[in-house]
């Protein structure tokens, strides 16, 4: 029984009927998986960001079969109303959850053709998703194997524009968003004269986009020790955003550098995606064309009958 079969079977959600029995993957993220969760701290373990995709019942991917896979590449545009994307359920609470102390789950589930388009466009949170520990991944199926094992084949340079936009974002946030009036969020930046949260995002985005760019792989932990000191207001808001402007000049110098390909190869993807459905469905014969199928088994035969002198 994964996670979210009993979460339902204790009525704590709702998702469609057929997702948890579907969900492919789910992982653990936020600072557990960073490896920054403060263990004296019951809040930081009881508080479980998670993250996953299922795959939806086939009529749901190829209405009408019409020929191309909903939700992906071009084919995002104009989709059925009722086309599922995802599953979100924040703040859901379990009290059995750690011997009756209870947990507290944020739940984002992903149809697997926008969480594989979202991970092609090099989304940051889906990316990471992929790389987390070994210790993080609560469920994973077969096709979640194989997209863990293929993981390398997202990345692109497009890191670099993508994980620096979302850094800045996080910098936004730090400087402009006011906290709920007497949540911890508050009682945080009311210590330390800013939101150490956002600031240590900004930071591991940053570090990650280099990473990636340079090694092509992506150790999520790497360098916990540099995010735990912010969280404990070691650095100053000026710090982060001297940290911010060095790393934005170091990451397009490291572009240039990367031997990662320009741009994601979405034939490669789009045949990965198809791999995964048919693990799942089987034959995907009559709901989607392979480009280029039927002159590969044209060529074999030509090439059989030249062999043998026809």
């Amino acid at each position: 029984m994964n996670l979210l079969q009993h979460l339902v079977q204790h009525k704590l959600i709702h998702p469609p009927h057929w997702l948890p029995a579907n969900t492919m993957y789910l992982t653990i993220m936020g600072s557990i998986a960073y490896g920054v969760a403060d263990t004296n701290d019951p809040s930081h373990v009881s508080d479980f960001d998670v993250y996953g995709f299922c795959i939806p019942p086939r009529e749901v991917i190829f209405p009408h079969l019409a020929g191309h896979i909903w939700g992906f590449d071009q084919y995002k545009d104009g989709m059925p109303k009722n086309y599922f994307e995802q599953f979100q359920n924040h703040h859901v609470v379990d009290p059995s959850a750690c011997g009756g102390k209870g947990r507290e789950y944020d739940l984002q589930i992903y149809n697997i053709v926008k969480y594989v388009q979202l991970c092609a466009e090099c989304n940051p949170n889906m990316i990471d998703s992929l790389f987390t520990p070994e210790v993080c991944v609560l469920h994973c199926s077969q096709v979640g194997q194989i997209l863990r094992e293929n993981r390398k084949k997202f990345l692109h340079q497009g890191i670099c524009d993508r994980f620096k936009g979302y850094a800045y974002a996080q910098v936004h946030k730090m400087q402009t968003r006011e906290p709920e009036a007497g949540s911890k969020r508050a009682a945080v930046r009311e210590k330390y004269g800013f939101d150490v949260k956002f600031a240590y995002h900004v930071v591991r985005l940053l570090n990650e986009a280099e990473q990636l760019l340079l090694e092509g792989d992506l150790d999520l932990q790497r360098n916990r020790e540099q995010l735990k000191s912010i969280r404990r207001g070691e650095w100053t808001q000026e710090q982060i955003l001297d940290y911010f402007e060095q790393k934005r000049i170091a990451l397009e110098e490291a572009r240039t550098r990367s031997t990662l390909p320009v741009r994601p190869n979405m034939t490669a993807l789009r045949n990965l995606l198809l791999q995964c459905l048919e693990a799942h469905y089987g034959s995907l014969q009559g709901c989607v064309e392979v480009p280029g199928k039927a002159e590969g088994v044209l060529r074999q035969i030509r090439e059989l009958l030249d062999g043998n002198g026809y």
